[in-house]
């Protein structure tokens, strides 16, 4: 059986690139770069012919991955999930300029002329204040660096959190911090991965929480909107629900 080109990114393994050796004079560790971009495509293309799509879902394929080794590359699908976005790209990695050189790429491919990029948060990895001790599964160098599981669903979301909050002494964010803390241990099924924007974005947080299930992670947030730390918050929205794709399946929800 001849396997369609734009099937082999489907069918490749996620490399996990190393982190670069610090140089002379480096004290602290290597932290990665995080973005989550959300791509929505245009309707046009469902319309173009069938020797068209088939070599834009090829090329595509091809530049996905070209880039799955200089980052970690982990594709989601909203198609129905969320007004607007088709799919989205979780991408990891220690180095910004693949990010920028995969997206030239895909500006200049035949799927880019019909793709927008609706949202797109950038952050990094970091030491957290509050965590000292407890660190989550497959979260190492206390939260330095990201390895993502293969649990089916991906809440993602930016928030910012009132200036009034980081004014408070930190004995009382520690404690906040703690009851807060203390909620999600009760859903150990449920991996968030913090990372931070500060200066970066426009938000101070992006946080992406794997889950196996919708209702265990809705029962989460439900919970921690009662606790001290939400009269803290900003904004929280918007809120994305992404599954867990392939390339292949992806390329051929797009009609």
């Amino acid at each position: 059986m001849i396997v369609p080109c734009y099937r082999i990114a489907a069918m490749t393994t996620t490399v996990h690139p190393e982190p670069k050796p610090a140089t002379a004079g480096e004290a602290a560790p290597a932290r990665q770069f995080v973005n989550f971009m959300f791509f929505r495509v245009d309707r046009a293309f469902r319309n173009q012919p069938a020797d068209v799509k088939i070599e834009a879902r090829r090329e595509f394929a091809a530049i996905v991955q070209r880039y799955t080794g200089p980052m970690m590359l982990l594709p989601y699908s909203t198609v129905g999930l969320k007004a607007g976005l088709d799919f989205m790209f979780w991408r990891i990695g220690y180095d910004i300029d693949p990010f920028q050189k995969m997206v030239a790429d895909i500006n200049r491919s035949i799927l880019g002329r019909f793709l927008d990029v609706p949202q797109s948060y950038l952050s990094m990895t970091k030491h957290s204040q509050y965590v000292d001790e407890h660190v989550h599964e497959g979260q190492e160098g206390r939260r330095l660096k990201i390895v993502p599981g293969k649990k089916p669903f991906l809440f993602v979301y930016p928030f910012v959190k009132t200036r009034d909050w980081y004014l408070l002494p930190m004995a009382d964010r520690q404690r906040i911090m703690n009851e807060h803390i203390a909620i999600g241990h009760k859903y150990p099924r449920v991996k968030i991965n913090t990372t931070y924007s500060f200066g970066l974005d426009d938000q101070d947080f992006v946080v992406a929480f794997e889950a196996d299930s919708a209702a265990e992670f809705l029962d989460l947030v439900q919970e921690l909107r009662e606790t001290e730390s939400s009269r803290y918050t900003f904004r929280d929205t918007p809120m994305y629900t992404c599954r867990r794709s392939t390339v292949e399946e992806i390329l051929d929800s797009l009609g």
